[in-house]
């Protein structure tokens, strides 16, 4: 590559665009399939993930409920025990104090039931709300299969062709100086065509039509060196000689009418 021409350099330029066009034109028919199918994706696995989110939440609902169950067997438990006490009394201060605990036993069995209640309200919540993400993961679970498949279609009619000009993309890159393919690198990545090594056509520059005075397309012609258009940074590295003799001709003029003899 050292003893590279400035011709052969522009050459194998012009090459390595023209397999990154064919490749962009491959991704092209793609299309925005892989960002749909993507976002899809992600989609799904953001409710897949609110599911089990809920999921935990029921499941923690339904301790709730079981502790306080206990909570309530316990409860009665000692109000039975309390009854039994209250029959075998010595005075009224000992009767006082047990029917306290009645009391206090009484009214957390009435805490536990109301716990109870409003975890079972929470869990027929939770139950609607895991209902209604079902139906969007099974929604847009169809939605992601078809946008696959379509993808998928689409990738087994390019992948053949695909591979084949990345392998000759590799081949190509390796006959470009390491200082020139990044320079072309960064340029194709900051132009929405993907164009960085163009010929002038019709006097101005091939993917932004910006005209190239008459001296810098001499220069392009003799290819000694490597002409950039300092308005885009393109790579100029050929002209269109058919469409510079077209601007060029002549207009024919009119053949002069014959004056009429009177």
């Amino acid at each position: 590559m050292e003893n590279q021409s400035v011709a052969q350099k522009l050459e194998a330029l012009v090459k390595l665009q023209y397999i990154d066009t064919k490749i962009d034109q491959l991704k092209k028919l793609r299309g925005d399939l892989p960002d749909e199918v993507q976002d899809l994706e992600d989609e799904v696995e953001g409710y897949k993930t609110r599911m089990g989110r809920f999921e935990a939440e029921q499941k923690e609902l339904d301790d709730v409920i079981k502790k306080n169950k206990e909570g309530i067997k316990e409860a009665e438990k000692l109000v039975k025990k309390y009854n039994e006490q209250q029959k075998n009394v010595k005075n009224n201060r000992e009767y006082d104090a047990i029917t306290k605990e009645i009391e206090l036993q009484e009214l957390e069995v009435q805490i536990c039931e109301k716990r109870i209640k409003e975890a079972k309200e929470k869990i027929d919540q939770k139950k609607e709300e895991i209902k209604g993400i079902e139906a969007l993961i099974a929604e847009r679970t169809e939605d992601l299969n078809n946008k696959k498949k379509e993808l998928e279609d689409i990738l087994s009619e390019s992948q053949e062709e695909e591979a084949e000009l990345l392998a000759d993309r590799e081949k190509a890159s390796k006959k470009i100086e390491d200082k020139l393919l990044k320079y072309y690198e960064r340029l194709r990545g900051s132009l929405s065509n993907g164009l960085a090594v163009v010929r002038v056509v019709r006097g101005a520059a091939e993917g932004c039509n910006i005209i190239i005075p008459p001296q810098k397309i001499a220069e392009i012609r003799e290819k000694k060196k490597i002409v950039i258009d300092e308005h885009s940074g393109r790579i100029l590295a050929d002209v269109d000689m058919e469409s510079m003799e077209e601007e060029v001709k002549p207009k024919k003029k009119a053949a002069p009418r014959k004056k009429k003899v009177g």
